[in-house]
């Protein structure tokens, strides 16, 4: 592979991007206006400063910084696609969306494209029909700050190909990621499978009035020596995602995501990425 397209450059698919071309590859980053572009490319730069300041590998020296000019931002979908080796689908959680990106990506793509998609909540088998190539589509998910996280879990359907899933592992760690086979389909992949239960219990408990965000969080911290509460995480995570996951949830998380839409998105508070979720940021030691 050397020519990887990313559908949708909010927190994760931006770190996907610039992760894939800081080794290497040619990007090309989709969005759906030229708003979302050029939000995109700030992100870029915070992206390559980050990835100094925090002294990953080989970033010093202007290398972070030449990751940019190895990605090329389009809002036509079919542009995008029409070179691809790979495609990695990171657009919003939402079912019709994903299946409506993939059936124009049908078309649009070469026959031999891999198509990926890193839903974090979805099972691959969902979306394998709208793809037109359930044989070459598999779930690669990534964790949010991927430089660091840096698990790639891999998760195919009983249609993918062997030599697909195979081809994305080996991918997976020429880009600097931990590859995590996945044996069969599971909702939430391992990462997720454990991390948001957690979640949902301090989402729970603050919906029910029993605490709020700084007590959960700080409970957390001191009685296990984690470094983040739940709260926290949302901020980094983004509270756009948490939000489109939520409100497909049950009761309790509906009545979450209807508090994160009232009191943070709809004032433009999304967490880490605008300065401000649950905590303001940068935050004070």
């Amino acid at each position: 592979m050397k020519n990887i397209t990313v559908l949708g450059t909010g927190v994760l698919g931006s770190q996907i991007a610039f992760q894939t071309a800081f080794h290497g590859f040619d990007v090309v980053a989709y969005d759906i206006d030229q708003a979302a572009l050029d939000r995109a490319a700030e992100r870029f730069d915070a992206l390559a400063a980050r990835y100094v300041a925090d002294g990953v590998e080989n970033a010093a020296g202007g290398r972070a910084a030449a990751a940019i000019a190895r990605i090329r931002l389009t809002s036509d979908l079919t542009d995008a696609a029409a070179t691809a080796d790979l495609v990695i689908e990171a657009v919003p959680e939402n079912l019709e969306l994903k299946q409506n990106i993939y059936r124009t990506l049908a078309d649009a793509a070469p026959e031999t494209t891999i198509f990926a998609t890193n839903s974090s909540t979805l099972l691959p088998s969902a979306l394998a029909a709208s793809t037109g190539r359930p044989d070459r589509f598999l779930a690669l998910h990534f964790a949010n700050e991927i430089w660091s996280h840096n698990t790639a879990e891999v998760m195919g359907t009983p249609e993918t190909d062997p030599s697909v899933y195979d081809a994305v592992v080996a991918f997976a760690a020429e880009i600097g990621m931990v590859p995590i086979p996945i044996k069969k389909e599971k909702a939430g992949y391992l990462l997720n499978s454990m991390l948001v239960p957690f979640l949902e219990a301090g989402a729970g408990l603050l919906v029910d009035g029993i605490a709020d965000p700084e007590a959960i969080d700080a409970t957390w911290r001191i009685g296990t020596g984690a470094p983040a509460g739940p709260f926290e995480i949302y901020d980094i995570v983004g509270l756009t995602t948490a939000y489109n996951i939520s409100r497909m949830g049950g009761e309790k998380q509906q009545r979450f995501a209807q508090l994160l839409k009232e009191q943070y998105i709809d004032k433009g508070k999304l967490g880490v990425s605008t300065g401000e979720g649950f905590y303001t940021y940068p935050r004070a030691n």
